[in-house]
């Protein structure tokens, strides 16, 4: 048997992509894995905001456009970058186990986000950080900052900017986790809708690859993906929406999910947090994650 994995070419797709397949290689050792790397059109285009050019579903588009092709037999995203409608055909079909969900700030000359002197310049593209960011210290200058997380990186480093924030998980499984000055708790910087988190997607019908991945899948990050992706498509969130949600499974087996939605322009910012006995499927995680996002669309509106 041999299957195709379609991947982004970046060095963080590439290196959370092969840590999957090797996992895959050593429960199917009779199993060929064969890489295909494509371009999206969210790489190609990196002077330019993603909410000015169609949002983080640019990340997936080709890899998706193969898979319906029959080009590919899977593929391996992080799940912030998938929009909260799959496209017909295909399916989201195994989530693994979660890497640490939390921001962190690189910042070689302060360290600290408290240290950050009034007016510095802090990088980052993401409405929900930049919401975050300026809810903890007003007095900062944030600024957009495209790029890989290599190249934001790089500039942080140059000095063209005082400091980025960036998801821990993504410096992790690069290797780099050194590299954050501070880990930013939830209670200051919410994180993303299945932030640290992979989602493999192959076509709804192709029972074979599907029951190739079901191994690597872990129930309980699958709960806790659907609640925050509930809310997601609730509020119709994409990249002009400061929209943020995380749930864990907390004491006493029960999940805890915590969410936040704001105007585009930061205004207006609204927070819930809410708790439920832990659901019997991720359709009602969803179905509680929906709950929770009309309810924040019923206090920003």
């Amino acid at each position: 048997m041999r299957l195709i994995y379609a991947t982004r070419k970046s060095a963080l797709a590439l290196a959370q992509c092969r840590a999957v397949v090797a996992r895959l290689q050593a429960i199917h050792p009779n199993i060929e894995f064969v890489e295909e790397q494509v371009v999206t059109s969210g790489d190609k285009i990196q002077d330019r905001p993603l909410a000015d050019i169609g949002g983080k579903g640019l990340f997936v588009k080709e890899i998706e456009e193969r898979l319906l092709e029959g080009r590919a037999h899977f593929a391996v995203h992080s799940i912030k970058d998938v929009p909260g409608v799959i496209p017909a055909g295909l399916a989201l079909v195994c989530v693994p186990r979660r890497e640490d969900p939390r921001d962190v700030l690189v910042a070689p000359r302060h360290g600290a986000l408290a240290a950050l002197p009034a007016g510095a310049t802090v990088g980052t593209t993401s409405l929900r950080r930049r919401v975050a960011l300026e809810a903890a210290r007003p007095d900062l200058n944030v600024v957009p900052l495209r790029g890989n997380v290599d190249t934001r990186l790089r500039k942080v480093d140059a000095g063209d900017v005082d400091a980025i924030v960036v998801a821990r998980a993504g410096l992790v499984r690069l290797g780099l986790e050194a590299r954050a000055t501070e880990v930013l708790e939830p209670d200051v910087s919410l994180p993303a809708v299945g932030q640290g988190a992979l989602g493999l997607e192959t076509r709804a019908a192709d029972d074979a690859t599907r029951a190739c991945l079901a191994p690597l899948h872990d129930d309980e990050t699958g709960i806790c993906v659907a609640a925050e992706r509930g809310v997601m498509i609730a509020v119709e969130g994409d990249c002009r929406t400061p929209i943020a949600a995380y749930a864990v499974r907390a004491s006493g087996g029960t999940l805890h999910l915590r969410a936040f939605l704001a105007h585009p322009d930061g205004s207006g910012r609204r927070k819930t947090e809410r708790t439920l006995p832990w659901p019997s499927s991720e359709a009602d995680a969803a179905h509680f994650g929906r709950d929770v996002g009309h309810h924040l669309l019923a206090q920003i509106s």
